[in-house]
């Protein structure tokens, strides 16, 4: 395989890229089948606590409407899991 590119490149430049440039072929596309059995997974018990994020992500979040902090903390269990390991 080809690479696209010389040298790896920063965020900043992988940001600056279109969308269109980007090669999705060695990444398999999640098709219905994958959607209807996927499911939130809820935490066994939460603790209120008070957290900063920066405003374009509690944007996004709450655009997706009612349970967006459960979806949040969903995110944040799931990367936590990948600490434990």
């Amino acid at each position: 395989m080809k690479k696209p590119y010389d040298k790896e490149l920063s965020s900043q430049e992988l940001a600056a890229l279109p969308d269109a440039s980007i090669d999705y072929t060695d990444i398999p596309e999640l098709g219905e089948e994958f959607w209807k059995s996927a499911r939130i997974v809820e935490p066994d018990r939460t603790q209120q606590v008070t957290l900063r994020v920066k405003r374009s992500v509690l944007d996004a979040y709450k655009a997706t409407g009612k349970g967006y902090q459960s979806r949040m903390n969903a995110v944040l269990e799931s990367y936590a899991r990948t600490l434990r390991k």
